[in-house]
């Protein structure tokens, strides 16, 4: 959900992993939601399709990165199942969450805040009218609230060269 932390940890991984000399590309759910999905709004279908255009973005670009990084609310498993059909293999769900009352505190982009003043009637995961089916078996799952940013970014990290490595057959 909004304020997990799931860009901070794709920033410091895509550092870490640039570094090491991997080619990493990062897609932001928000610089999405400004361009490719501007038309969409925030219904279950609109949701779905943004979803779905940012897989066809992981799909174009695979070629050009040896991992691809997705920020972003994925809030219904049919999205993720869709996601993971089609970039088989190398597809890995990635569960970053916090308690909702933590979110609310940290608010780093004041939707909470605009979702207690009846401003927004649609924030996802709070109302009802869009819900958050967190996943049943990620394949990590970091909770921001529990663990320490950098401990986050660490197992993040140990993660994903792991499946770098499983990859390259190392």
């Amino acid at each position: 959900m909004s304020g997990a932390g799931k860009s901070t940890l794709a920033e410091a991984l895509q550092c870490r992993l640039e570094t090491a000399g991997y080619r990493v590309m990062s897609i932001d759910g928000d610089y999405i939601r400004r361009t490719t999905s501007s038309d969409l709004g925030f219904t279950r279908a609109d949701i779905v399709e943004n979803n779905a255009r940012i897989v066809d973005v992981c799909v174009e670009q695979r070629a050009n990165a040896d991992v691809i990084l997705v920020p972003v609310i994925a809030p219904y498993q049919s999205s993720r199942a869709a996601a993971k059909q089609s970039l088989a293999p190398g597809f890995s769900e990635i569960y970053v969450s916090a308690p909702l009352a933590t979110l609310r505190e940290r608010d780093v982009k004041g939707l909470y805040a605009r979702e207690a003043r009846g401003e927004i009637d649609n924030l996802i995961g709070v109302s009802s009218k869009s819900p958050y089916e967190a996943p049943v078996s990620p394949d990590l799952h970091i909770d921001t609230a529990v663990e320490g940013e950098e401990t986050s970014i660490t197992r993040l990290h140990e993660f994903v060269l792991s499946r770098l490595k499983s990859k390259n057959g190392n």
